[in-house]
């Protein structure tokens, strides 16, 4: 692994999130130590995500709620997947199983990793844990919607495989979490022998 010489950092904003700034120097692909140079790292922990499939309907679910990051660029309402940040001392798994309830009312059972990925690298320390996970309508368990104290409003929105290949194709759905899931089940579905002309699965 190569070298990295920390020669100070502090933090210089500190709410809901955090700003940390460090000077440091990295190991370069010469072999040389490089420079002393200054980053800025934005902090907020690690988030979970899942795509849900509702195998009794034979839908995808997904959520849609207000961005207010995305408004000025973009369309403020966006579709997602279920997603929630890690709490202190919390799994990723335990994580989405809170989240699901919240936001659409599921109990989850068996959760399939999908990935572990960054999500902006060149300043944010935030990784997601993304993961599959099928429901029925026996697993509904609370209406959900978010969480109220957080001043959630969320939309549940289920998308059969041809709605969801269409969303994708227009590009309506621009949150990279739901483009990184949508994309993997594509590829779990091309690998399916019983999947059918328009995207969806047999039965049996």
């Amino acid at each position: 692994m190569k070298r990295v010489e920390i020669v100070n950092q502090r933090v210089v904003f500190d709410d809901v999130f955090k700003i940390e700034e460090a000077t440091l120097r990295f190991e370069r692909f010469n072999g040389q130590m490089s420079e002393p140079v200054r980053r800025l790292v934005f902090e907020r922990g690690d988030a979970a995500a899942a795509l849900l499939w509702n195998r009794d309907t034979q839908k995808v679910i997904l959520i849609k709620q207000f961005r207010y990051p995305t408004y000025k660029k973009g369309p403020g309402w966006l579709l997602e997947v279920v997603a929630g940040m890690v709490d202190p001392g919390e799994r990723p798994e335990e994580t989405i199983r809170r989240e699901v309830h919240e936001e659409v009312g599921y109990q989850v059972g068996d959760l399939q990793p999908i990935a572990t990925f960054y999500v902006s690298p060149g300043g944010r320390s935030e990784r997601v844990a993304l993961y599959y996970a099928e429901v029925g309508e026996t697993d509904r368990v609370a209406a959900g919607g978010g969480c109220a104290a957080e001043h959630e409003d969320i939309e549940q929105v289920e998308l059969s495989l041809p709605e969801l290949w269409t969303a994708l194709h227009e590009r309506n759905i621009v949150d990279a979490k739901a483009l990184i899931a949508v994309q993997w089940l594509q590829c779990r579905l091309a690998g399916q022998k019983n999947v059918k002309s328009d995207g969806s699965c047999e039965q049996g």
